[in-house]
C-alpha cells in the first residue's frame, strides 16, 4: 500500500522517528541500527515502509533506509512467532548483510544477540528461511562470515569491560576491515571506544 515516503524528519522518540510529508507527519518504527544512522532534525530523507495491521490495533508504520532491510523484514515476518517487533530487533543486531549471510550459513548465535530471540526461535528463522534469501549477503565470502562472527565475540568481550551495547557497537563499526584478527580489532575497538 505505501512503499516509501519521502518528507522532513522532525522527530525522534525511543523507537520512532515522526516523518513530515505533505503535512502529515508520519509516526515510523525503525531498527536501533537505522535511527543511529539518521542525520539531524529537519533533515529530508526517504525511508521505504512496510505498513501493518493486528486486528483490534492501529495501522503501525515500519521504516527502512534501504530496499534490502525492508525485503528481510518481510522475509522475517513470514517466520511463524515473528511479528514486525521482533523482525525490528534482529535488523537492529547486525547489518543486513551480515544477517543474511548468518541465515543462509544456519548460523543462529547473531539472531540470538535480539531482544526477545531465543535459541530456539533463531533455529526457526534459519529453517524457514536458509537458502531462501538473496542480495549481498547470499554471496558473503566465508572470511566475511567469519569476521562477522568475531564481531559478536568483540561486543561482548568490550560489554565485559564495561562499554555499553550501543558502545560497543558503534566502535566496531568504526573498524576498518582490512583489520580482521580477533586482537588486532579488540584495540582498534578499543581506541575508538576512547572517542567516545
Amino acid at each position: 500500500m505505501i512503499y516509501s515516503v519521502s518528507g522532513k524528519l522532525v522527530g525522534r522518540k525511543e523507537n520512532f522517528i515522526i516523518l513530515e510529508a505533505g503535512g502529515i507527519g508520519f509516526k515510523v518504527f525503525l531498527s536501533s541500527r537505522a535511527a543511529q544512522s539518521l542525520p539531524q532534525i529537519g533533515s529530508n530523507i526517504k525511508v521505504f515502509c512496510s505498513l501493518y495491521n493486528r486486528e483490534n490495533e492501529p495501522f503501525e508504520l515500519f521504516g527502512f533506509l534501504a530496499e534490502q532491510e525492508l525485503y528481510l523484514f518481510e522475509k522475517l515476518n513470514t517466520v511463524s512467532g515473528i511479528g514486525p517487533k521482533t523482525a525490528l530487533a534482529i535488523l537492529g543486531v547486525a547489518p543486513i548483510d551480515q544477517l543474511i549471510a548468518a541465515i543462509n550459513a544456519g548460523k543462529t548465535d547473531l539472531l540470538t544477540k535480539a531482544s526477545g530471540i531465543g535459541k530456539k526461535t533463531a533455529e526457526r528463522v534459519v529453517v524457514d528461511l536458509k537458502e531462501k534469501l538473496e542480495g549481498a549477503g547470499a554471496a558473503q565470502s566465508a572470511q566475511s562470515l567469519n569476521l562477522m562472527e568475531s564481531d559478536v565475540e568483540l561486543e561482548e568481550t568490550l560489554m565485559s569491560l564495561g562499554y555499553t551495547r550501543q558502545q560497543s557497537k558503534a566502535a566496531i563499526s568504526k573498524i576498518p576491515p582490512t583489520i580482521t584478527g580477533f586482537k588486532e580489532r579488540l584495540k582498534e575497538a578499543l581506541k575508538k571506544n576512547q572517542n567516545v
